[in-house]
């Protein structure tokens, strides 16, 4: 079984009370098995009992989890390479569940759904490919964000769109799925020459700088979230920001901060002029509407909504809300919550 590869994980999670307070989805439901204590527990007692792999309760839980990274970038000694890595296990046990034949049916229906969306249009051509996921191409305002920033610093570039590029079906457990379509999407963009392949989404990044790389899979460009990007014109002088936007809370993204340790999004923040306000009494409580687990609303639509009105419940009134994803973005605004991403923020501030 796959969670065979974690045995420190199962023997220490599950003693471990530290980082409930981190699980989003425990805090919002009160139930010990949506903390990754209780998601340990079950993981333990599926290596011990391997035929309650099928167990209903037990799958349902580990398919609720939010994947939070905060619980696995907090874990003591994590950043020395001595930390337990509970997202890996939640991911294996969700790979040992498939591999059992015990998906559930809404799960096996979502993973038909993104494997026939696995088809990209390429617009241009350009050393500079920005990709438009699905979950961008909804919120209009994103690409319409970039397409002034880029014009502004005279950046030509090509446009890839198109669905799922393997990141949510690796999270669902169907690894085999996930890495055929990482592969067709690979042959696309290495086709174009591309140099620079910049993505808004979060999710995506993770999936292009890590993802990729772990099942083997080759990317010629270069991956960038376009907050980085957009940071790196400016200091190379070809953009400018008048850095006017002020007090404002940025919610951090779980991909970026928890996943990738990437510092990207607060560069353009402070090249922006922006006043970080911290979100509520705990930053950490407010990184996922469900970020971490991508298709969180596709299986548990109340969950989401649970997260979104706990995050929108500590926002002050006058203070705007900046977040790094289209997703979060739309998921916050249905809580009443209004949000700007970091690319409709930093085309408001154009010099």
């Amino acid at each position: 079984m796959q969670i065979n590869q974690f045995p420190e994980v199962m023997s220490s999670c599950r003693f471990c009370f530290m980082c409930r307070h981190l699980s989003a989805v425990g805090q919002v439901s009160g139930r010990e098995s949506d903390t990754p204590r209780g998601r340990a527990l079950i993981a333990d007692r599926v290596r011990m009992h391997p035929e309650e792999i099928g167990n209903a309760d037990f799958i349902d839980a580990i398919y609720r989890s939010d994947l939070s990274g905060a619980n696995r970038f907090h874990c003591d000694g994590y950043h020395d390479g001595k930390g337990y890595d509970e997202i890996g296990l939640q991911l294996a046990l969700r790979r040992d569940i498939v591999d059992a034949g015990y998906a559930p049916e809404k799960v096996k229906q979502l993973v038909a759904e993104l494997k026939a969306t696995e088809n990209w249009s390429v617009e241009g051509k350009a050393d500079v490919l920005y990709f438009v996921d699905p979950g961008t191409a909804a919120r209009l305002s994103v690409e319409k964000a970039v397409k002034a920033v880029l014009d502004k610093a005279n950046v030509s570039y090509a446009v890839v769109r198109g669905g799922c590029i393997g990141k949510a079906l690796n999270v669902l457990g169907f690894t085999a799925d996930a890495k055929a379509a990482m592969e067709k999407f690979a042959a696309v963009v290495n086709g174009t020459g591309a140099k620079v392949l910049l993505v808004s989404n979060p999710a995506a990044a993770d999936a292009l700088k890590s993802d990729f790389k772990a099942a083997g899979v080759n990317l010629v460009p270069e991956v960038m979230f376009t907050a980085g990007y957009f940071a790196k014109l400016a200091k190379e002088g070809r953009l400018t920001f008048a850095g006017k936007t002020g007090v404002a809370s940025y919610l951090p993204s779980d991909y970026l901060k928890n996943y990738l340790k990437c510092d990207c999004a607060e560069q353009l923040l402070a090249l922006l002029g922006v006043k970080n306000r911290m979100f509520g009494t705990n930053v950490e409580e407010s990184y996922t509407a469900g970020e971490g687990a991508l298709v969180l609303d596709r299986l548990y639509p109340e969950l989401v909504k649970m997260l979104a009105v706990k995050v929108a419940a500590q926002a002050e009134a006058d203070v705007p809300v900046i977040v790094a994803s289209a997703n979060t973005a739309d998921a916050l605004e249905a809580a009443g919550l209004k949000c700007v991403t970091l690319e409709e923020a930093a085309e408001a501030d154009l010099c």
